[in-house]
């Protein structure tokens, strides 16, 4: 059976850490695609540096031509915060109760996993594949901690198993690249070149996102 797999964010900008990553997860759990979906308004954060309209354009310019990176833009749609317990009800919906369906999120944003709006629903939808980040091991009391402990499993392979309800844990290599320090570069007047694909830095000039001069000699 399919599994369908989805890897959200704010993508402020979208830049090489995040599209390797989705890259690397689509090898890893043996899918042909991974679907990005970029938020309308993210709810643990402050304004974003882009509209969700420009966000979701950089998208389309950073995956034009990579079959195994798609965009479901589907919480652009929706209006206030964008909640994940919201999107995966509408996909497993959508998906049916027999397809497996997966969330991708970084150990830091596990780490708080408690604190999401209805977290304790989140099981019962979907799975969740945990990247491993350089910082802090999770909090051995904490609820995250215990979620891992009692539906951890060890390999890909238990995710197509059925449609729901396991965390697994990955330790992907990583591209050291984060979009607060692309942002902060572009404000500084610095090129976020390599960093970001051409398409993307192109268009953040063009249109004078983040700071950015624009400018004609592209």
């Amino acid at each position: 059976m399919p599994m369908h797999v989805i890897y959200g964010g704010t993508f402020d900008p979208v830049h090489h850490g995040h599209l390797r990553l989705a890259l690397e997860i689509s090898d890893r759990l043996g899918v042909d695609y991974v679907s990005l979906v970029p938020c309308h308004i993210p709810p643990h954060r402050g304004q974003t540096g882009a509209s969700s309209s420009q966000r979701l354009e950089l998208l389309r310019l950073a995956v034009a031509g990579e079959p195994q990176l798609r965009i479901d833009d589907r919480e652009l749609s929706r209006e206030g915060a964008s909640y994940t317990a919201d999107t995966l009800r509408q996909l497993r919906a959508e998906l049916g109760p027999d397809e497996p369906l997966v969330m991708v999120v970084g150990t830091d944003a596990f780490a708080g996993f408690d604190r999401w709006r209805e977290w304790q629903q989140i099981p019962g939808l979907a799975h969740v594949v945990v990247v491993r980040r350089p910082g802090p091991a999770l909090d051995p009391s904490s609820e995250p901690a215990r979620l891992l402990a009692e539906r951890g499993v060890e390999s890909p392979e238990a995710l197509h198993d059925s449609p729901c309800g396991c965390v697994l844990e990955l330790d992907p290599p990583l591209l050291d690249v984060s979009a607060t320090g692309i942002r902060e570069r572009i404000g500084d007047g610095r090129s976020p070149r390599y960093l970001v694909p051409d398409s993307v830095w192109t268009e953040i000039r063009r249109q004078g996102l983040y700071g950015a001069c624009p400018d004609g000699n592209f």
